[in-house]
């Protein structure tokens, strides 16, 4: 049985920047994926038009923040170097900034040099799909640094995930996983913390469907939370469609999302996202 209580103290707000930004009404990552074979968006940008033209309708639509990412982490995806990682994604991040040099730019990385690289180049937020588990040094990065970081769960790596999918209670391993971790970094200076429960990330459908109906209990944690279930397999393998199909389906489980106390959309479509925040608050507060 769950047993863990709100805490009176939850942190809703970030500084990035020195600036304040208050995660008190929930907001929008919008997606700048630039790599070959992301499950949804793989590949469609090709240019340096591409990247900008994507940033720029995120940022005019709404988003308050863009995650970069070089390294697809759908399963089974293709393992790349680091040099190739750190090549794509410090492209991108100098091209944004050169345009938008007031944007909020996080990196979704689980490699610490290519954090650090991210970091050096500008970007401000690091978003990391492994929690720390697979590069040691990514948590002493971060302490060091003192940038938001987005902690996210995930059994294994992109390619073995897909096999260790299987819980007694997921909820419970989550929950242990993130006040683990969150004390850990805490202990260590760390101040910004968001947490990511990792839908797809060695989870089913129907174990994310169960986690999405509890996420509720996260709030006790004391700690933001990130949600990123754009187009994913849970959405359209359910509805036995395509992801090219999946944005009804997206904005139905955001809603969801936002009602068990979502903070941050992680999304590929910022217009439709911002809508049902739009319309969330308008019924709820």
């Amino acid at each position: 049985m769950l047993s863990i209580h709100k805490p009176f103290d939850a942190k809703r707000s970030i500084e990035v920047r020195g600036q304040i930004i208050s995660l008190e009404y929930p907001c929008v990552m919008g997606i700048v994926n630039f790599t070959p074979d992301s499950f949804y968006d793989g590949g469609r940008l090709k240019t340096d038009s591409d990247i900008l033209a994507l940033a720029e309708r995120h940022l005019t639509d709404g988003a308050t923040f863009l995650d970069i990412g070089g390294y697809s982490s759908r399963p089974d995806a293709d393992h790349i170097s680091e040099e190739e990682e750190q090549r794509r994604v410090g492209h991108v991040v100098a091209t944004v900034i050169r345009q938008f040099p007031q944007a909020i730019l996080s990196v979704d990385t689980f490699r610490a040099s290519v954090a650090k690289a991210a970091l050096d180049a500008g970007a401000q937020m690091l978003n990391d799909i492994s929690g720390g588990e697979l590069d040691a040094e990514m948590f002493s990065l971060v302490a060091e640094r003192n940038v938001p970081y987005i902690l996210m769960h995930m059994k294994g790596t992109p390619q073995t995930m897909r096999q260790m999918s299987d819980y007694e209670d997921v909820l419970q391993e989550v929950c242990d996983y993130f006040s683990s971790k969150l004390n850990y970094l805490r202990s260590n200076g760390v101040k910004d913390i968001i947490i990511d429960p990792g839908f797809g990330f060695a989870k089913g459908p129907s174990a994310g469907f169960e986690l999405l109906g509890k996420m509720s209990f996260l709030e006790a944690l004391g700690a933001p939370v990130m949600v990123g279930l754009s187009r994913k397999s849970m959405i359209y393998k359910t509805l036995e469609i395509n992801a090219e199909e999946a944005l009804n389906g997206t904005t139905a489980l955001h809603m969801i999302a936002l009602e068990n106390g979502a903070n941050i959309l992680r999304v590929h479509d910022t217009k439709e996202a911002i809508e049902a925040i739009e319309l969330y608050r308008r019924v709820y507060t």
